[in-house]
């Protein structure tokens, strides 16, 4: 892939792509919310499966547990939609290493799916967990770099103390892999950045409850979630994993702002090592709040 296509494989894409979604979806309350988005962006996002990725914490006893957990959270969502996709599961444990991929039904089909696609007419790969799937799909076929781009809900902004983030601390061999394979990688960095993306329990009933089946469970669990924890408070959530879904609709930067620059990779001492001059990414720096989460609003209740 030359320089040129590189950047226009980094710029928002124009017209109907093909999309799938990796996903640790019962990880949290956001991942629900962006495959949501994401089914009903239909107008613009031919969506052909859903992968589940591993995670591990107090929702799991471990990476396979909270894949298994993610498959059965992305068919209850899938339901609710009322849309039939197929869904594969994903790795059952975080890469041993950087050349040895987790192989799994997720990873494999990724890899077969990039066999189909090139660098002119790639397919978009929107990531909002630990990239084990991803990481292993290069892995096991060179053409996923090539004819991919990738967009990873994943780290935090370059200008944070630390890369000590849920999905990249995870699995810090599979973010090195995939940041250093030379795909089209586009980051979306969580604290400092898509920590902006936030939304309140009063905004959620008032925007969300009651307008449909779907609506009606991406409100409610995120409010049970967080009455758990601040019930008599003020509070409000992020909802991270939108946001890489709309990086796809971002069309004249109507939702988010970002900029070219060069790789820096995650070294396992949760620190980014120096840029890549060579290998350039698409960096999103500033979310805009107001009007993404209205165009979610709008998305989800039509």
């Amino acid at each position: 892939m030359n320089y040129e296509q590189r950047i226009r494989n980094l710029s928002v894409p124009n017209g109907k792509i093909d999309v799938v979604l990796d996903t640790d979806a019962y990880n949290e309350i956001d991942d629900q919310f962006a495959i949501a988005y994401m089914l009903k962006s239909c107008d613009k996002l031919n969506t052909l499966a859903l992968y589940a990725a591993p995670f591990y914490n107090s929702n799991s006893d471990g990476p396979a547990d909270g894949m298994e957990k993610s498959y059965d959270e992305i068919l209850k969502l899938l339901k609710l939609a009322e849309k039939d996709l197929p869904v594969l599961k994903g790795a059952d444990r975080y890469l041993p290493d950087e050349k040895t991929p987790v192989v799994s039904a997720a990873a494999l089909d990724l890899a077969r799916k990039a066999r189909g696609y090139s660098p002119e007419n790639p397919l978009y790969v929107v990531a909002i967990g630990a990239i084990t799937n991803i990481a292993s799909a290069i892995l096991i076929e060179p053409a996923v770099k090539e004819n991919t781009v990738v967009v990873w809900l994943g780290g935090h902004a370059s200008h944070y103390h630390d890369t000590a983030e849920f999905n990249m601390k995870q699995d810090i061999a599979a973010a090195r892999v995939v940041m250093g394979s030379g795909v089209p990688f586009v980051q979306l960095p969580c604290m400092g950045v898509v920590s902006a993306f936030t939304v309140s329990k009063q905004e959620l009933e008032y925007w969300f409850v009651g307008k449909n089946p779907l609506s009606d469970y991406l409100a409610q669990n995120t409010i049970n979630e967080a009455e758990s924890y601040a019930h008599g408070r003020a509070w409000t959530r992020v909802i991270w994993d939108v946001t890489a879904v709309a990086w796809l609709l971002n069309d004249n930067n109507r939702f988010m702002e970002s900029r070219i620059t060069a790789t820096a990779l995650p070294g396992y001492d949760c620190k980014y090592e120096p840029e890549n001059s060579d290998c350039p990414m698409c960096y999103v720096y500033n979310i805009k709040r107001d009007e993404l989460l209205n165009n979610l609003i709008t998305t989800l209740n039509t």
